[in-house]
């Protein structure tokens, strides 16, 4: 079977290397242009890119798909049988969904119908939500409102942050990927209706990101700092100072009525604990302005954060 890979992250990248190993024919490898990152602004590939280079596959990076007639054109003298689509981060138009005969298929990042969008796995953190999974699916003209093929599901950790649960289903996305395209090479792939009932997932804003100590609980504040790791993070400000938390947790042995937002509890021992509306939050990783970021106790054995002091 010949196929057409689509695909930016190191997320895509678990699926492409997994339909390399299968041993499917590969026409080309479909990713976006390199990016300026760093201090340097030095140009760098995508992680689709950096593994499709090590396997000598013919790679496109077109800024823009959609009216883009050279490279359309480009996919249809390819001929593939199948048009694989993982986490490209373009939405495609009518005429490249009608170039594979059998298909363009997508590995999604939730249990569809739930969560359509862009951001599946950071809202399913963010939710506080105990299962997730994958689901592949034909794509149509839609945001993910295809017909879905397979799915398989797993729980979500307690304390699990969305790059940890990034790259478990990362590696469930191949391997269902695989066995999709072989459900599909033999005919006997399910066509599976979504139905009308649904809900979105879409772009995360950093807005978001700024912990709201006298409207959230500490459960809603736990699932954020979860949700947002490693991706932006969540902060808040202590006496100007913009300060990061990247990993907290709920204390339940420890009780104050001190206002949302004080600090309750500081020292390099026992570490850091900050009163929210309904309970109390554990800091276990911080990062201080302009600092790395390290667990609390290293953090406070050289900041002082004094008990009465108040985020904000």
């Amino acid at each position: 079977m010949k196929i057409v890979f689509m695909g930016t992250p190191d997320f895509a990248k678990e699926s492409l290397e997994a339909v390399y190993n299968a041993g499917y024919n590969i026409l080309g490898v479909v990713t976006n242009p390199d990016r300026p990152k760093g201090r340097g602004m030095k140009m760098i590939p995508s992680p689709v890119k950096e593994y499709a280079m090590s396997k000598d596959l013919k790679i496109y990076q077109p800024e823009k798909v959609r009216k883009n007639e050279e490279f359309i054109e480009e996919i249809k003298i390819l001929k593939p049988d199948v048009i694989c689509v993982v986490a490209y981060g373009k939405i495609l138009p009518q005429e490249i969904l009608d170039i594979p005969k059998l298909g363009c298929i997508n590995v999604h990042g939730s249990l569809l119908p739930k969560y359509r969008g862009a951001a599946p796995i950071q809202w399913a953190v963010l939710n506080g939500d105990k299962k997730t999974g994958i689901t592949t699916m034909y794509m149509d003209i839609g945001m993910d409102t295809g017909d879905m093929i397979l799915k398989e599901e797993i729980e979500i950790g307690e304390n699990e942050t969305t790059g940890e649960l990034w790259n478990r289903l990362s590696k469930i996305g191949g391997k269902l990927l695989v066995e999709t395209l072989k459900e599909i090479e033999v005919g006997t792939a399910p066509r599976i209706p979504q139905g009308d009932e649904f809900s979105m997932a879409p772009m995360l804003d950093k807005e978001m990101s700024k912990i709201d100590w006298d409207n959230k609980t500490v459960k809603e504040i736990k699932n954020l700092v979860r949700g947002l790791n490693p991706i932006m993070g969540t902060y808040s400000y202590l006496n100007g100072k913009k300060i990061k938390f990247w990993k907290v947790d709920v204390d339940e042995q420890v009780d104050s009525n001190a206002k949302p937002g004080t600090v309750i509890k500081s020292n390099s021992k026992d570490g850091l604990y900050i009163k929210a509306k309904d309970g109390i939050i554990k800091v276990l990783e911080i990062q201080g302005e302009n600092a790395k970021k390290m667990n609390i106790q290293d953090f406070l054995r050289g900041n002082i954060i004094e008990v009465g002091e108040k985020f904000e």
